[in-house]
């Protein structure tokens, strides 16, 4: 295979917002280390295409440059000035040894490698482990040969495919299909967000006919490395509350089946806009049906922690 490869696709990842720290490093980020080693011992290699995120750019507004990370770098808020990859590896690998001593649970240690994600993203200014590893993947390729094209991809949030193979075509539930299915079953009632803001989306299909119009394109290139940015919301942005009414109106006259073959009437889902506009629809829906003290006290105590999580 090393004497005949020319070019390589990678878009292995695991797209969980909160994996577990050590998978996440081991697919976003490792991963994408090694796929780059063995492209570098393929005698014919020419170009190595590496699929990331928009969101490694984390809360940028307006125009995003299409610029590379380098090794070391974190995002404006970062709570340290220097991502030392080293050491988040050797974090997790401490951690991991000092669970087996201990002889946690895979539960304790799926919770605590989940929570130390989220922890070491927010440390370095990225929203979650998610783009936090897929940034630091970009950053290792930064040692790919100079006489291999590189091409980086950084499409926003990945829906089901406009024409290709299909329309409607997708494999699994990603990103926002999980919040679609919930909503067509009749399981998710509202919203909570701005329904002002725009939801930056891209079919699958338009993705990959991009790449391939990149790797055409890119060994006129003279430049070793090349980033791009796909996404709508420039020249088709999508309010959250326009796909509310886009997910009702469609669902209403698509509806998903029950378990019995009838058809799930959905309703219209409300948009809370504030934790505060939140917290009050949860009292008024579903406190009254707490009729205990002790459980009263516990919901409130979820409520707190769900608010803290928000911030």
């Amino acid at each position: 295979m090393w004497q005949e490869v020319d070019i390589i696709v990678n878009s292995a990842a695991t797209t969980k917002f909160d994996e577990r720290y050590d998978v996440a490093m081991g697919i976003n980020a490792f991963g994408a280390m090694h796929v780059q080693k063995f492209a570098t011992n393929c005698s014919k290699i020419e170009m190595f295409v590496h699929v990331s995120t928009a969101y490694v750019q984390g809360s940028s507004v307006g125009l995003i440059p299409e610029k590379p990370f380098h090794r070391g770098e974190t995002l404006d808020g970062a709570k340290i000035s220097y991502l030392d990859i080293d050491t988040e590896k050797r974090i997790v690998e401490e951690r991991l040894r000092g669970f087996e001593a201990q002889n946690a649970t895979e539960l304790e240690i799926a919770s605590a490698m989940r929570n130390l994600g989220i922890d070491r993203a927010k440390l370095h200014g990225w929203a979650n482990t998610y783009v936090f590893t897929k940034a630091i993947g970009e950053m290792l390729l930064e040692k790919l040969e100079e006489n291999v094209k590189l091409i980086i991809v950084r499409p926003t949030i990945i829906t089901s495919t406009y024409k290709e193979p299909f329309s409607g075509w997708t494999e699994g539930l990603r990103t926002l299909d999980s919040i679609f299915v919930a909503y067509g079953k009749g399981k998710l009632k509202f919203f909570v967000g701005d329904p002002n803001s725009t939801l930056d989306m891209i079919p699958g299909d338009m993705v990959v006919n991009f790449m391939l119009v990149a790797m055409a394109m890119h060994p006129n290139q003279p430049s070793h490395m090349l980033i791009y940015h796909i996404g709508s919301s420039l020249r088709n942005p999508l309010k959250f509350a326009d796909m509310n009414w886009l997910m009702y109106n469609y669902l209403t006259q698509n509806p998903l089946l029950d378990t019995s073959g009838k058809p799930i009437k959905v309703e219209k889902s409300k948009i809370l806009e504030t934790m505060a506009s939140f917290h009050r629809y949860i009292a008024i829906r579903y406190l009254p049906f707490l009729q205990s003290k002790a459980i009263g006290e516990g919901f409130f105590v979820l409520l707190e922690f769900v608010h803290k999580k928000s911030l």
